[in-house]
């Protein structure tokens, strides 16, 4: 085994007062930008290393502090980011389908919090065994301790963060509150009544730092779902059933997209979801049966432990586990009114819960927390709890059944995504030597922080901006892409109106994706066709897809740069400036989002004009120099060494 950067015997503060209350900060403001940022965009990416920076930022005030203080905080700071995105991909499904009215306080809050901790929970059996014995990669836990060793020796790297956030933050607030430009380029024509000729770029330079972290094989595969949707579907349907009369071109393709041709994603997600769990049982059932191992052994004998390898005990785990059940048996209960069924549902999340977070918790190993199949996973969930709550329920009240099926997922989407995202943590302590015991401490921290205050910001932007469809108050609200297609298979079980021919027709594409990567797979191939992204990409509206397709062009064009350059420390540094930028527009701009959704709910309009000033060409020309100056700052510094 490779060694720690700090030795186990050697005693270092971890837990303090400081990095507890650090921490708990960064998780509610990085777990509030998320939100905002998944409910527009309908995807989330990882913190952790955006959150090192700025903990490393703070400590450096303080002459004690050390590497692995800053990676308690860190820890934290990351998993409210996770617990955003496994709310926000679930809950706001209630407030779509008009279960609830606003975000309850009381459920969403106990609801994240079960959910968060329980991920936190099951992935302490599992960081030995993935860990220390399987020795999975987990790229961004790596990439997170490397960004805190180079911190430790000195850098200026939070220059790029803070750059990227304030470019981003004065982006979003000349767009959205002085809206001096326009947001959106968009052009359509339909010519002869039946070619439907379409095009859109949403000028966000969020979206594109999207695009800029996952790298083009993703970003051309979601961009690849999009034309798929607006320049195969929209067109087919248009000549077959001829263009609806609701007003310009750009209407029409939006009135088809927004009716039929976005379910091809639900066909094409609920495939994804299936395909996932069925390619990943060999994996899967290692994971499980090291976690079942772990729990039937019990507690460590802490006499004979190195530091470095002492884990909370399996036996305060299983209390833990047992207390969480009680609060989600009785918001079940609220709901469903039978105590057999809540009971049964309740047996059901523990062991989805369980298992997808085994399951993200391998995925993070392999691929990264930003490219597990999280989704996939929690549709698969509602979808078969659906399936179970029709059989024991029938369809006397389709609306309890849909929400019941809905909230047992959004504790396993929460679950799952801490799960992924906090083994990346434990691997970052692994490789810098931390105790992971304090790292899980800092977990629950984080978690039950974010939680603390993520229905207050779901309710702000709510009430400001509209989350779901259109509404006369609320025309262009957060669209939530991954809730309203958890709300579609939720309500569409219980027999809601859904078009059925497309959503079959998207479940060919995901096969047909499907046997396209396993040909690429055999032949050793580099790129790689991973189902959910193109699914991902049909459901999102197409201004989306193509920004996130730019962020990856750009992405591209910086690796082909890096082969003529020997020195490896020049392309490690150019690509942490260029990740770090792309997180702080990504942040800059969702956290000014919120604050623009708060002076918009206190009645404080400071729009120079009701209409944009500069058109959507005065947006494209500044996006157009953020990208410069993206593209020209990470290769200075890549020629800097």
């Amino acid at each position: 085994m490779d060694q720690p950067y700090i030795s186990p015997t050697t005693k270092l503060t971890e837990l303090t007062f400081r990095s507890i209350i650090i921490g708990a900060l960064l998780s509610v403001v990085l777990g509030a930008a998320n939100a905002y940022f998944g409910l527009f965009s309908g995807l989330t990416v990882s913190a952790s290393i955006p959150a090192a920076v700025i903990s490393m930022a703070i400590l450096k005030a303080f002459k004690d502090s050390n590497i692995l203080e800053n990676n308690m905080v860190q820890t934290a700071a990351s998993a409210g980011e996770s617990l955003a995105a496994g709310v926000i991909f679930t809950i706001p499904a209630l407030v779509i389908m008009g279960y609830w009215q606003e975000f309850n306080y009381l459920e969403t809050t106990l609801i994240s919090i079960c959910g968060g901790v329980l991920g936190v929970l099951f992935t302490i059996p599992l960081r030995s065994a993935l860990i220390v014995k399987e020795k999975l990669m987990f790229p961004e836990g790596v990439a997170t301790a490397e960004v805190l060793k180079t911190g430790e020796k000195g850098g200026d790297s939070v220059k790029y963060l803070v750059f990227g956030s304030l470019i981003g933050a004065i982006f979003k607030f000349g767009n959205e509150a002085l809206r001096l430009w326009d947001g959106l380029f968009e052009k359509a024509a339909l010519l002869q009544e039946k070619y439907y000729l379409y095009f859109s770029l949403n000028l966000s330079p969020a979206l594109v730092a999207v695009g800029y972290i996952v790298g083009l094989n993703i970003a051309f595969l979601v961009f690849l779902g999009g034309a798929i949707s607006w320049y195969l579907g929209i067109p087919i349907y248009i000549l077959i059933n001829g263009a609806p009369e609701v007003g310009s071109a750009e209407a029409i393709g939006g009135a088809i997209w927004s009716a039929q041709i976005r379910y091809l994603g639900v066909g094409a997600m609920i495939v994804g979801g299936l395909w996932a769990l069925l390619s990943l049982r060999s994996a899967l059932g290692t994971a499980f049966s090291s976690g079942i191992k772990a729990f039937k052994e019990g507690a460590q004998k802490l006499e004979d432990t190195l530091r470095t390898e002492l884990d909370t005990p399996m036996s305060w785990v299983l209390m833990g586990i047992g207390i969480l059940i009680v609060p989600i048996f009785f918001i079940y209960l609220s709901i469903i009114e039978n105590v057999p069924i809540t009971l049964f549902m309740a047996l059901v999340m523990v062991l989805a819960g369980f298992l997808f977070s085994a399951v993200a918790g391998y995925m993070a190993g392999l691929v990264g927390s930003s490219n597990n199949p999280i989704s996939g996973v929690t549709i698969a969930t509602i979808l078969s709890t659906a399936l179970l709550l029709l059989l024991l329920m029938g369809t006397s009240d389709p609306s309890r059944g849909a929400a019941g099926a809905i909230l047992v997922g959004a504790v396993v989407c929460c679950a799952a995504a801490i799960a992924g995202d906090n083994m990346q943590d434990l691997k970052a302590g692994h490789v810098l030597g931390a105790t992971p015991r304090n790292q899980q401490v800092m977990q629950m921290i984080g978690v039950i922080a974010g939680a603390l205050l993520i229905a207050p910001v779901l309710n702000l932007l709510l009430e400001s901006k509209g989350i779901g469809s259109p509404t006369p108050e609320h025309p262009n609200p957060l669209t939530a892409p991954q809730a309203t297609l958890m709300m579609s298979v939720a309500t569409g079980i219980f027999g809601g109106k859904l078009p059925w021919t497309i959503i079959s027709i998207g479940a060919g594409i995901g096969v047909a994706i499907i046997i396209a990567d396993q040909y690429l797979k055999s032949i050793n191939s580099n790129f790689r066709m991973p189902v959910l992204a193109v699914a991902v990409g049909l459901y999102l509206p197409f201004e989306l897809d193509s920004a996130i397709f730019v962020g990856g062009v750009i992405a591209w064009a910086l690796e082909q740069g890096y082969k003529q350059i020997k020195n490896q420390a020049s392309i490690d540094k150019a690509s942490n400036a260029g990740l770090l930028i792309a997180s702080g527009l990504i942040t800059g701009e969702a956290l000014m989002g919120i604050l623009i959704a708060l002076l918009a709910t206190l009645g404080l309009n400071i729009a120079i004009s009701d209409e944009p000033l500069g058109g959507s060409l005065l947006g494209l020309a500044l996006l157009g120099l953020i990208l410069f100056y993206l593209y020209n700052t990470v290769k200075n510094a890549a020629k800097k060494e």
